[in-house]
């Protein structure tokens, strides 16, 4: 992304300087700013990454079928998360359900985290644990802030959202907000992000004295659904393969 970045400021300028006039005025004004707007975005404080959180979630809830309080998934999951933490990185942990078909959970750094009824599924209560660790561990060890400021820059890049001029973000509309909270649940961690994020979730469930063999269930479950393919969730790096084999290997003693 920021390769992609560089390349826009750069051909802009190189536009500039060789007196190009493939551009007018007007269009080369656009590019430039852009670029500008897109590095501002890769360079959002918590406090802007939190705001574009919250219209992100609340755009995200408003496209989706919440599950009710008195929900057999919202009871569940009320259960599964009872000794998981009420706070991450400072923020509430806020859970609820999507009533969807689709295997997916997020979190974002806010504490805005999802899961989806298709996950719930299919998952036992230890392996939705797991899972819903993993997705913590993201946003606590700072992969979600990233994560967001990529989204957001990417977005910003084709000018979703105005350069406000000063610190303060200006406000999305509900279809820009939405936008980027699509970006950021499609986007993919890095396989190193990915198995931090595993490593986070089998201490988590060790320190709450959970059962952790359901993190290595959960990913033989991905592994079988996915093919090695699939959506954000079952396009893993690296694959439930071998993220399965790392966690039972942890459990063994053999890392």
């Amino acid at each position: 992304m920021q390769k992609r970045l560089l390349t826009t400021v750069a051909l802009a300028s190189a536009m500039v300087l060789t007196g190009c006039k493939t551009l007018d005025s007007g269009n080369l004004g656009g590019l430039m700013d852009s670029g500008a707007t897109a590095f501002k975005a890769l360079s959002l404080t918590d406090d802007e990454i939190v705001k574009v959180s919250n219209e992100s979630c609340e755009a995200m809830d408003a496209g989706n079928k919440i599950a009710a309080g008195n929900s057999k998934y919202t009871q569940r999951l009320n259960k599964v998360i009872a000794q998981m933490p009420k706070s991450i990185d400072g923020k509430n942990a806020v859970y609820k359900v999507y009533l969807t078909d689709e295997v997916n959970a997020w979190a974002m750094a806010n504490g805005c985290i999802r899961v989806y009824s298709g996950l719930m599924d299919l998952m036992n209560d230890d392996e939705l644990r797991g899972v819903i660790g993993h997705e913590i561990g993201h946003v606590a060890l700072g992969h979600s802030k990233k994560r967001m400021q990529t989204a957001y820059a990417a977005s910003a890049a084709r000018q979703i959202a105005a350069n406000s001029g000063n610190s303060a973000l200006a406000a999305l509309s509900r279809s820009q907000a939405g936008e980027v909270g699509e970006k950021f649940i499609n986007a993919q961690f890095s396989q190193s992000q990915e198995s931090a994020a595993d490593d986070y979730s089998f201490d988590l469930l060790t320190e709450k004295k959970m059962n952790r063999q359901g993190l290595v269930t959960s990913f033989q479950k991905l592994a079988k659904l996915s093919g090695g393919g699939g959506g954000s969730m079952l396009s893993s790096h690296p694959p439930s393969e071998a993220r399965a084999k790392r966690m039972q290997d942890r459990l063994d003693g053999k890392k």
